[in-house]
């Protein structure tokens, strides 16, 4: 197992959606991607994400951190690439990269 750590662009597409529906979005677009992503053990298992300070709602950022637990080696560049095609116009994957 290991960890990918991203940077992200909230843009102005999606500036009024609120940190958990960015979560969300964010763990639809891992499915839809095909990533071998972690997920916990026990009764409700979620994936191994952790996030970083959660943006107002109405705010843009151009650099925002997430760090992605992964099952088996996944090159950060693809996950970057998959990412992108998944996720919906105003959220883009900027850098990507172990950690």
């Amino acid at each position: 197992m290991f960890w990918v750590k991203l940077k992200y662009k909230k843009g102005e597409g999606v500036k009024f959606i609120s940190h958990r529906d960015l979560m969300r979005t964010f763990q639809r677009a891992v499915r839809r991607a095909g990533l071998p992503i972690s997920y916990s053990q026990g009764f409700n298992p979620h994936m191994k994400i952790s996030w970083g300070q959660a943006l107002k709602v109405g705010a843009t950022s151009e650099g925002e951190p997430a760090e992605l637990q992964f099952e088996r080696w996944i090159n950060p560049k693809e996950v970057m690439q998959r990412l992108n095609q998944t996720l919906p116009a105003g959220l883009e994957i900027l850098e990507a990269f172990v950690v």
